[in-house]
């Protein structure tokens, strides 16, 4: 049986040989990234950089950690488990409790959090009043800004449980969805749906934004910027030809079908996820002072940030400022 490692080799074979050939033999450096979920097409960037030998032609030994719903990615990060980790709003909420987190890249220019619907509904001012299926996440996040803006209330809330099965048997109900995921497993039951993106609301938050420690960044700057470099190489190459990191994808994660990885490649370009907004302009990647100030004036404005936390400290522009990965 080909293990993980060896369908590695046989994949990145080729950028490793032409590595060889226009580099110094080193020791390649060894770094931990933990993502936020089970692997996914969400993921497809790192799994493409490994796959294709992207991490190694910048110098990087890159062990992909799959994450879940029992893992507390900043927790893991924190405790020296992991070097890299996901997150936007969880920075500067890590802040303002005295973590010494950072972002250095944003995959994505936009979450791809929403709600799902049924399609007698057409606008999330008409789900005011109906039961709202939430995770605990859901709640944490997204929901404050749902309630100052459409006016919903906490008794709509119940709970999330990743299945969908009480969502198609009542019409009545809505509940969160990433526009990856849930729309695809309704579209697989052939059940009708509206989908509503929070982005297109003013939802300002980056997606998939890549979290290391403050301490990290200060001792390698050079590792952080091999690895934010050879990410987004690893998006570009993904979009392009997302076969050979799906492969890995589905190495880690058994469960995870070509059709489901089939539906978020093609929503990644349908939507422009990872190459639009700042990054048509800087690259994959790309992040702005703007728009982070725009994330902290939402976290501010519905109670999850205090005024006073100092939110510049949460991220950093020097690893992307030059990037220049164009689709």
């Amino acid at each position: 049986m080909t293990t993980r490692r060896q369908a590695i080799a046989g994949l990145a074979s080729a950028a490793a040989f032409a590595t060889v050939s226009i580099r110094p033999a080193r020791a390649a450096d060894r770094v931990r990234m933990l993502t936020n979920w089970y692997a996914q097409a969400e993921h497809g960037g790192y799994y493409a950089a490994k796959a294709m030998g992207i991490y190694a032609k910048h110098g990087l030994d890159v062990d992909i950690v799959m994450g879940g719903p029992q893992v507390n990615g900043m927790q893991e990060l924190m405790g020296g488990a992991a070097d890299f980790t996901m997150g936007a709003d969880s920075a500067m909420i890590s802040i303002e409790h005295g973590l010494p987190v950072m972002v250095v890249g944003a995959c994505f220019q936009f979450d791809m959090q929403g709600l799902m619907a049924h399609p007698n509904i057409t606008s999330l001012a008409e789900l005011k009043g109906h039961t709202i299926l939430l995770s605990s996440g859901g709640i944490m996040s997204f929901w404050p800004w749902l309630k100052e803006r459409y006016g919903y209330v906490d008794e709509q809330i119940a709970p999330y449980t990743f299945n969908l099965q009480p969502f198609f048997s009542d019409p009545t109900i809505a509940q969160q969805a990433y526009a990856t995921s849930e729309p695809f497993q309704a579209q697989v039951a052939k059940t009708p749906i509206s989908f509503f993106l929070f982005a297109k609301y003013g939802y300002p938050l980056y997606g998939q934004a890549i979290v290391s420690t403050q301490p990290f960044v200060e001792k390698n700057p050079d590792i952080v910027r091999r690895f934010v470099v050879a990410t987004m190489e690893g998006w570009r190459a993904y979009l392009h030809n997302p076969g050979p990191g799906n492969a890995l994808i589905k190495m880690d994660n058994t469960k995870m079908t070509d059709g489901q990885l089939a539906f978020g490649v093609a929503r990644f370009r349908e939507m422009g996820v990872a190459t639009s907004g700042d990054a048509a302009k800087y690259g994959i990647g790309a992040m702005t002072d703007a728009h982070w100030k725009a994330t902290r004036d939402f976290l501010v404005r519905n109670n999850l940030l205090k005024d006073s936390t100092d939110w510049k400290q949460a991220y950093t522009l020097e690893f992307v400022k030059n990037l220049r990965v164009m689709a």
